[in-house]
């Protein structure tokens, strides 16, 4: 039913919100425009009609074409204000619709140019100021009002966001997805009249309510930037059932790493969001960046994202520490820490980066640059973190203790360099990349600082007190020892002192604290037969342990005592040998057979030297003169023979041979030497007189002799 637009309008109630088109308010399809039109009402258009037919001027017959879409937008509008309303405003539905039919006529005016035309009479002034303006304003435009269902549904979605707002309404988001779309579709519409009617801030009659719009939009933004950050806070429990229902088919999917049962855990509760609560967030980050809101989306994401970083950090027992911290802190300290790091790192690269990619990139869907951006500046900061670590860590105080910890992290920043090659865009990389590409290099070179300090170590062992009964050096066991642990690291090794050549070899002279390293490791190249230089640096370590192990030797006043020290140091380190396949490798056969060679002669050396004196009391020589035994020398060699067999007992047991084969070789060579020798003068015994003086000069049967060697060597003292 169509009404009196003068009587029932609503329109006519707001005369000050006016819209501006380009549309010619003194032409009508059958009436004359009026020569002096005025700012244009509702009531000046229900009477144009009525108004005498004026002469048309040539510049209206001009814009018919205007004119004419300018009354399609009259009668759209009319059509829309003719409905009461009450029918018009009960709900934010109905009301929408009117909204999306105004947007949508105000989109088709888009461009047109706009001007607005004041009220009052043209004198001489006005003629004046009109032929100033010729040519900035060509045609004129009528001025529209804003429907008062704007204003309406303005009201409405500030109520909704003060029920939102509220205590009640601060947990209702997510309970009921079709109330969230609706009111994303109601803030969507008010950004669209936001920029819209923007052009017409600046004319006094609409500037109120454009005012209103954006203040409504404003307090809708910070409403859904609240519930952004609310939504990216309660990661721990978004997705608490659906984790339970899943949890098998994602530890079946996922790469884990070889850690204890509780990482899965946290593994799952690290992102932590259902996918309801992704298209949630996905939704208003999509608001908020097409609405000019992209920088308080972007802060409340970073900040959050880096909390939960922060706190899963914390859960893995990593703790923040600055480089100065690090370098003030014992080793004992820093070493407890270590482990903590690498399993940080490792699953940083491996879990949490990859995890954290593809939840930026679901929220951040439509916006893939600033996805891949806010992704870049997470993980940053989390890499300084680390790497700061790692940056203090190469500064401590060198020793020969770190060195399996410093390449421990070594091997963690190789890998974790490997692992995330995909996971950064190209630019991104060539941020990243090069920063743990140098945390790596120091820590290789300190690695290689410890490992060359090792000759440091050996060279300054001059201690001139001796291992009692000429047992292995604690300085073999040691050095030994060491490089068998260093062996299990040898492919890690092996690169490090590769890359580390190619770096002296690029620059010298940046680094002069290698360079007569660098010069050593060419000059024995050939002493193994794997010539790589950690190979040529291990042969060189063995070698000066090796001479200073001989000049230990000589402190020893008994030669045969020195030759025991030898024999046990050097089997010892043969043995060390073949049972770290990595050292032999490295080493070759060739070093093996000397050393097996210089066993041999040192083995030679104490028998000449013990019991060749005692043989020479064992020989027939001077005991036989015409076919006769001479008792008195009989006697003698018997006497001889006893007390210094005596003394080779009860020295001897005292001297330590801890190799059993060692000590078993040693027996039997002495058995086989001795007791045949002592059987052979033991032919001419009965030549004594028995009783008393038998018993005196034949004090050991050959079993007693045998029994006696049984008992040389094992580091016990006897009368």
């Amino acid at each position: 039913m169509e009404t009196n637009t003068s009587e029932n309008n609503p329109l006519e109630e707001q005369p000050s919100k006016i819209l501006e088109t380009d549309i010619d308010p003194n032409h009508n399809p059958t009436h004359e425009p009026d020569p002096k039109p005025d700012l244009l009402t509702p009531e000046l258009l229900n009477s144009v009609s009525d108004s005498p037919k004026p002469e048309v001027k040539t510049e209206d017959l001009e814009k018919a074409t205007d004119v004419d879409q300018g009354q399609e937008v009259d009668d759209n509008m009319e059509k829309i204000e003719e409905a009461p309303p009450d029918e018009i405003h009960c709900t934010l539905k109905s009301v929408s619709e009117d909204i999306d039919q105004f947007l949508l006529i105000l989109s088709s005016q888009k461009g047109k140019k706009e001007i607005v035309v004041k009220e009052g009479t043209k004198g001489d002034d006005d003629d004046k100021k009109d032929d100033e303006k010729e040519g900035e304003n060509d045609e004129k435009v009528v001025s529209m009002d804003i429907p008062v269902f704007v204003e309406k549904f303005l009201d409405l979605v500030g109520e909704l966001v003060v029920e939102y707002e509220s205590v009640e309404g601060k947990g209702k988001w997510g309970q009921v997805p079709e109330d969230d779309l609706s009111f994303l579709d109601a803030v969507n519409r008010v950004s669209k009249l936001t920029n819209s009617l923007a052009e017409f801030k600046a004319d006094p009659n609409n500037c109120t309510l454009v005012n209103y719009i954006g203040g409504i939009y404003q307090r809708a933004m910070s409403f859904l930037e609240d519930q952004f950050r609310l939504l990216l806070e309660d990661y721990k429990s978004n997705n608490e059932v659906e984790n339970n229902v899943a949890k098998q088919q994602e530890e079946n999917d996922r790469c884990v790493l070889p850690e204890p049962d509780d990482q899965v855990s946290e593994e799952d509760n690290f992102t932590g969001y259902s996918e309801d609560v992704v298209a949630n967030l996905n939704r208003i980050a999509k608001e908020m960046i097409s609405g000019g809101y992209e920088s308080e989306c972007c802060q409340v994401y970073v900040i959050t994202r880096r909390h939960a970083f922060d706190e899963c950090l914390d859960m893995m027992g990593f703790e923040k520490i600055s480089i100065d911290e690090v370098q003030k802190m014992q080793w004992e300290a820093l070493e407890s820490e270590i482990p903590a790091w690498i399993k940080t790192f490792k699953d940083c690269a491996t879990i949490y980066f990859a995890k954290e990619r593809k939840f930026a990139e679901a929220v951040f869907s439509d916006f893939p640059s600033i996805s891949s951006s806010l992704f870049s500046n997470l993980v940053r900061g989390v890499m300084i973190q680390l790497l700061n670590f790692t940056e203090g860590i190469s500064m401590t105080k060198r020793s020969a203790e770190k060195l399996f910890k410093f390449l421990d992290m070594y091997e963690t920043l190789r890998d974790s360099i490997t692992a995330m090659d995909d996971l950064f865009p190209q630019e991104s990389e060539n941020e990243h990349k090069p920063e743990m590409l140098t945390a790596k290099c120091r820590i290789g070179e300190a690695a290689i600082s410890i490992f060359c300090d090792l000759e440091n170590s050996i060279k300054s062992d001059t201690g001139r007190t001796t291992v009692p009964g000429g047992a292995v050096h604690p300085l073999a066991r040691y050095t030994m020892n060491y490089l068998k642990y260093a062996c299990e690291y040898m492919t890690t090794l092996e690169q490090v002192f590769k890359e580390h050549s190619k770096i002296e070899r690029a620059d010298s002279t940046s680094r002069p604290h290698f360079e007569g390293k660098t010069q050593d490791f060419k000059s024995n190249i050939n002493a193994g037969e794997n010539n790589s230089p950690f190979s040529a640096q291990l042969v060189r370590v063995m070698d000066l342990l090796d001479s200073n192990l001989e000049a230990k030797s000589k402190l020893y006043r008994e030669i045969a005592l020195s030759s025991i020290f030898m024999m046990n140091n050097g089997r010892y380190i043969l043995q060390k040998i073949k049972g770290a396949v990595e050292i032999h490798q490295a080493v070759g056969d060739a070093w093996c057979r000397k050393k097996s060679s210089d066993l041999r002669n040192f083995h030679k050396s104490y028998q000449r030297e013990t019991w060749g004196k005692l043989l020479g009391c064992l020989g027939h020589e001077g005991l036989l003169v015409n076919g006769k035994v001479v008792k008195p020398v009989l006697k003698e060699k018997f006497k001889n023979f006893n007390l210094m067999f005596d003394e080779i007992h009860r020295t001897q047991s005292s001297w330590v041979v801890s190799d059993e084969q060692l000590q078993s070789e040693l027996r039997i060579s002495i058995s086989a030497v001795v007791i045949p020798a002592y059987r052979s003068l033991g032919r001419f015994s009965q030549n004594l007189d028995p009783g008393r003086q038998y018993e005196k000069y034949i004090k050991y049967q050959p079993e007693d002799i045998e029994t006696c060697i049984d008992e040389l060597f094992d580091g016990k003292k006897r009368p």
